[in-house]
């Protein structure tokens, strides 16, 4: 059945980008054989108070009836949700979970977000991940010398996935080994090089940092990362660094001083108790937490351009952004919650060095209250993407081990109908221009890999998944190879260069889809409606002005008919990838058909809205429309409705209520 649809998309919103204080258009659709509109209505909550403006019916195309309201952005996170009153007697309201037909949440609502905007290239980002000690070796890594927390492996060497050595095995990668397969990640599809961290710290992983100041010369130091960037950026790569702002490791500098002298200015850098004890990230002694509540700190590590944050922005290192390891927690602890001017102090120091820059923050849940635009950009999380598509595209009953921010446990076993119903609960408070930037990651360098417990065949119906569905899609390095891993540590496998060629069907699936998703403006901004959802099958469209994308992941066999009207057609599909059925009926309707687990794709015309570009006629028509309504609410006996301006402003003042409605 076709339903009102709104998505926060351009097709719907006339900016992503709006100022503080300035009028946007917002447009819903309508399906021309639904229930007939007595009222179309969007109700704004500026300073969290509701507002009603009135819509006015803009033109008819295809299948769909276009309303379209102005409002005024009043503050910089300003939420919205629409509401429906048919002649029926039956009333609609619209949010980001979809029709209701009872009123609804406001953390659900739809989203305008006036803070300073994410760089322009990050909406057609693909990620590809590098652990850079599993990456590559240079001919130069010979000659680092093996520190003593160290056990030297050759690059065959099985990785030690558990128990002793697991953060002290050293393969020996650094960043000209890095730069010597640049090649591989163009070819590929990938456009950002995102590299775990590098500055020193005494294990392979590096996330237990000893300084911020420079380059672990096992990499192959500070020279070595400006010659990486350098070639990254002249292939058209950006580069996104990584820091942990939530602790250090206990060798740092800063925490070395703080437990030497009580008095020095580094003690507040750390919580630290009585007897000497501290604050550690999950009460590992080795990352001591800090303390966001010192400015001396803020100052060294994020805040101006000389700190940690801004120097590896500025050149000759040249960073495009950074992703922030373990942003959840930072500056969370017991009663301290400074979440939000840590991260909105990294985003202005960012700012004020390089705007076209990209801020992403890992959390591992539920990233709804963080991610609403003030700082971070997108999400690194796993509750929406990647534990639902796990879910329905796993072995049934296979062992999680860790990683995916769950326990030891069995992953549990979904239908399709559960991984669309989770992922909308997840994406439901989060501002469209953040979802577009959110991470679709089918497994990370904390996580087992995906293809270790995939069903059969199912690799492609989840990458598909992973190009098509709104964010961005990662590339854990490997991944292309059809690597295996039981969890986080076994899964940081050297790259087997020697070996590329016996991997070629699957390194090829990936340049295939990531090509489509590159060559397709829908699959990267475009709006997105989910036309079917069932236990073993997922049918979606992403659509903007200049063309469309029909989407099928496929589980098991399917039989789907999709109504005429529910997607714009010009002739016969055009198929993109994949091999499922499609056949037209009547004017506009399609039946699909296929078997999984499988990913394909069409390509659809683009959707066309009717254009009202006059404000002074639209605020007109709101006026005429109004009038009438109360004309006709006055010959039925009823009572007036309040007059609902076609823009808010702050001189605006309602009347008192006439009908709980406006109440």
């Amino acid at each position: 059945m076709l339903q009102p649809h709104h998505d926060g998309s351009a097709l719907h919103v006339s900016t992503l980008t709006p100022a503080l204080g300035e009028t946007v258009r917002v447009r819903l659709r309508i399906p021309v054989a639904h229930d007939t509109p007595l009222e179309v209505l969007v109700r704004s909550n500026p300073d969290r108070e509701p507002f009603f403006n009135k819509a006015v019916h803009i033109g008819s195309v295809g299948a769909y009836d276009w309303w379209e309201a102005e409002i005024r952005v009043a503050n910089p996170v300003h939420r919205y949700r629409w509401l429906v009153h048919y002649e029926s007697g039956h009333t609609d309201w619209i949010n980001q979970e979809g029709v209701q037909g009872i009123e609804t949440r406001d953390d659900a609502d739809f989203a305008l977000v006036a803070h300073e905007p994410p760089p322009a290239w990050a909406t057609d980002a693909v990620l590809y991940q590098v652990f850079p000690d599993r990456f590559a070796r240079s001919a130069d890594a010979d000659r680092h010398p093996v520190p003593a927390w160290a056990q030297r492996a050759d690059w065959d060497e099985p990785v030690i996935g558990s128990g002793p050595g697991v953060s002290t095995q050293l393969y020996g990668g650094d960043l000209p080994g890095i730069e010597a397969h640049l090649d591989h990640l163009v070819e590929l599809g990938a456009t950002v090089l995102y590299l775990t961290p590098v500055f020193p710290g005494a294990s392979n992983h590096r996330y237990n940092a000893s300084t911020f100041d420079h380059v672990d010369p096992l990499l192959g130091g500070d020279e070595a990362l400006v010659s990486l960037v350098e070639a990254a950026h002249a292939r058209g790569l950006k580069v996104l660094g990584d820091l942990t702002s939530n602790h250090t490791g206990d060798t740092h500098a800063w925490f070395v001083a703080a437990q030497g002298d009580a008095t020095a200015p580094e003690r507040d850098f750390y919580y630290f108790h009585e007897g000497g004890t501290y604050a550690a990230w999950l009460g590992h002694g080795s990352l001591p937490k800090l303390n966001w509540n010192s400015q001396e700190l803020r100052d060294r590590f994020i805040e101006g351009p000389d700190s940690v944050v801004g120097k590896w922005l500025r050149p000759p290192y040249s960073f495009d952004g950074w992703r922030i390891d373990v942003a959840n927690m930072t500056g969370r602890y017991e009663a301290d919650d400074l979440n939000a001017e840590v991260r909105q102090i990294i985003r202005r120091t960012m700012i004020d060095i390089n705007p076209d820059t990209l801020l992403l923050g890992e959390s591992t849940n539920d990233a709804t209250d963080d991610f609403q635009g003030d700082a971070w950009h997108g999400a690194m999380t796993y509750a929406n993407f990647t534990r639902p598509v796990w879910g329905w595209l796993s072995v049934p009953g296979s062992a999680a081990f860790g990683g995916l921010g769950m326990a030891r446990s069995v992953i549990p076993s979904y239908t399709g109908v559960d991984l669309h119903a989770q992922h909308q609960r997840f994406i439901a408070g989060i501002p469209w221009r953040t979802r577009l930037h959110n991470m679709n990651a089918l497994d990370t360098h904390d996580t087992p890999r995906f293809a270790t417990n995939a069903l059969p065949g199912a690799v492609p119906a989840a990458l598909g998944m992973a190009v098509s569905l709104p964010g961005i899609p990662v590339v854990w390095a490997g991944d292309e190879l059809g690597l295996t891993g039981v969890n986080g540590e076994d899964s940081r496998t050297p790259m087997p260069w020697e070996s590329l060629a016996e991997h070629a069907d699957s390194i090829e699936l990936y340049r295939e889809l990531l090509a489509l998703r590159a060559a397709q403006p829908a699959l990267r901004g475009g709006g997105m409606r989910w036309l079917h959802v069932g236990e073993e099958v997922l049918v979606w469209v992403r659509e903007c002005a200049e063309s469309s994308v029909l989407c099928v992941a496929a589980r098991g066999f399917y039989d789907v008919v999709l109504e005429e009207g529910d997607v714009w057609l010009e002739g016969e599909p055009e198929r993109l990838f994949g091999d499922g059925g499609v056949s037209l009926f009547g004017d506009s309707g399609l039946r699909l058909t296929g078997a999984g687990p499988a990913f394909a794709a069409w390509s659809l015309p683009g959707v066309e809205v009717p254009s009202t570009d006059d404000h002074e006629e639209l605020a007109q028509q709101a006026l005429l429309d109004e009038n009438a309504s109360q004309d006709a609410a006055l010959s039925h006996g009823e009572p007036a409705a309040p007059t609902l301006t076609a823009a808010w402003s702050k001189d605006t003042v309602l009347p008192e209520p006439a009908d709980p409605l406006v109440e």
